[in-house]
């Protein structure tokens, strides 16, 4: 794999974590699924189940939307995961609503 991947796990608290990695999504999921990482988000909030991932071509480019996804609410995160992209239309129109 030459790109990056990010991927949605949903932790057993009801939260989303995203993440990107440069190797197979499976692998690092399963690392998060072991608790192989001390201190992550994910370690105190498992299990945890993959719900999502998206590869792209360039490294650059999937930590990019790893930052943007990792900002936004659960509704715009679950229409995302749903390829709902009118709701995002939406869901976003309404926060830039909200901030004037």
């Amino acid at each position: 794999m030459s790109g990056a991947s990010i991927y949605i796990l949903l932790c057993a608290d009801g939260g989303y974590y995203a993440g990107v990695t440069r190797r197979e999504v499976e692998e690092r999921v399963s690392e998060h699924a072991q608790g192989l990482i001390p201190g992550a988000y994910t370690a105190s909030r498992r299990p945890v189940k993959l719900v999502f991932s998206e590869a792209y071509e360039r490294v650059d480019e999937a930590i990019a939307a790893e930052r943007r996804i990792k900002g936004w609410s659960r509704a715009k995160k679950e229409a995302y995961m749903r390829g709902d992209f009118a709701s995002l239309v939406a869901l976003a129109k309404r926060k830039a609503k909200a901030q004037r």
